[in-house]
């Protein structure tokens, strides 16, 4: 589960990102892709705050294997949230104890929109549970001794606003650090992001609230942090096409190219894994032709070859 020098790792309150005056700068939970390696990418080109990809509660807390295979961090993987899929308040306490001595915080996931999560009870349903959020929150605040550690929801918006807004002050009111808004209800997918309804929600509250949903660019972070005036911009497909988009980079650089490569040999990185990411990265700088010969190739070896050959990485 945690690499061994982990024993020392230095945890941190995330919440002094949020009093720092800046606008916090976040990578979304992403499932499969935002794991430890990404992580230390994405995290030497201007990333604050980090998220793990969304874990099943339940199956964490029940398996030894599960905790292995879905849970990596070291030393220098802070501030870390690991984000979780959970429905009942003791379920969801269990699993928060177990990751409190390795993270920074948890984050409740109530926006994913998968059927799959809905249909298990997780994700997006729980928008439309205040009751059982606000339980979860504080349930998890009274029985986790370190107050620096953070409880954080993720949420989309109701179609009805209000009921949004009453979700967030309930959550506030059992003690939730911060709040995450992706600006879309669950059955919007494509459709323009409702930025308005997101500074609605900070207009309603006093804790710091955090603008997620169709952020390409340091510029588009700008623009929606005006919009918003939310306390941090969270970040997902924009940061897999380009890592180094916080750091101001229109596309990505090469040499984050040939840092992804290091930093995932170095971590044994999943070939999958190891050739999406790239895929992903070079999807703006790279012919379609290119793009053909690149998306087949089939072992690491053959990928660096080609990087190598190409690029000079």
């Amino acid at each position: 589960m945690i690499e061994r020098e982990t024993k020392e790792c230095q945890l941190k309150d995330p919440m002094d990102l949020f009093h720092s005056g800046q606008v916090v700068k976040i990578c979304a939970p992403m499932v499969r892709y935002s794991k430890l390696a990404f992580r230390t990418l994405v995290r030497k080109y201007s990333c604050d705050l980090c998220y793990t990809p969304m874990i099943v509660a339940a199956d964490f807390v029940r398996s030894a294997k599960a905790r292995d295979s879905e849970f990596t961090t070291n030393k220098g993987d802070h501030p870390l949230i690991v984000q979780f899929a959970a429905k009942e308040a003791q379920v969801l306490c269990d699993a928060a104890r177990i990751i409190c001595p390795f993270a920074d915080g948890i984050d409740l996931n109530c926006g994913c929109p998968q059927r799959w999560a809905i249909s298990e009870g997780y994700g997006a349903c729980l928008i439309n549970k205040p009751e059982l959020v606000k339980d979860m929150v504080r349930h998890v605040r009274s029985q986790i001794d370190n107050p620096k550690f953070s409880v954080s929801i993720k949420i989309r918006i109701h179609e009805d606003l209000k009921r949004t807004v009453d979700l967030c002050q309930k959550a506030e009111a059992a003690g939730v650090s911060w709040i995450t808004v992706h600006g879309r209800s669950v059955e919007e997918r494509h459709q323009p992001v409702h930025y308005d309804a997101i500074k609605i929600i900070k207009q309603s509250m006093s804790i710091p609230v955090v603008a997620n949903g169709d952020i390409k660019t340091l510029k588009d972070a700008e623009n929606v942090h005006h919009l918003t005036e939310a306390d941090g911009i969270m970040v997902a497909r924009g940061l897999l096409a380009n890592p180094a988009m916080f750091a101001g980079y229109e596309e990505t650089p090469f040499q984050c190219i040939q840092d992804w490569v290091d930093i995932a040999l170095e971590h044994g990185t999943p070939f999958t894994c190891f050739h999406h990411h790239l895929m992903y990265m070079m999807e703006r700088i790279t012919s379609k032709q290119e793009k053909k010969v690149f998306n087949v190739l089939s072992s690491t070896s053959a990928v660096l070859d080609y990087l190598n050959e190409h690029y000079g990485v």
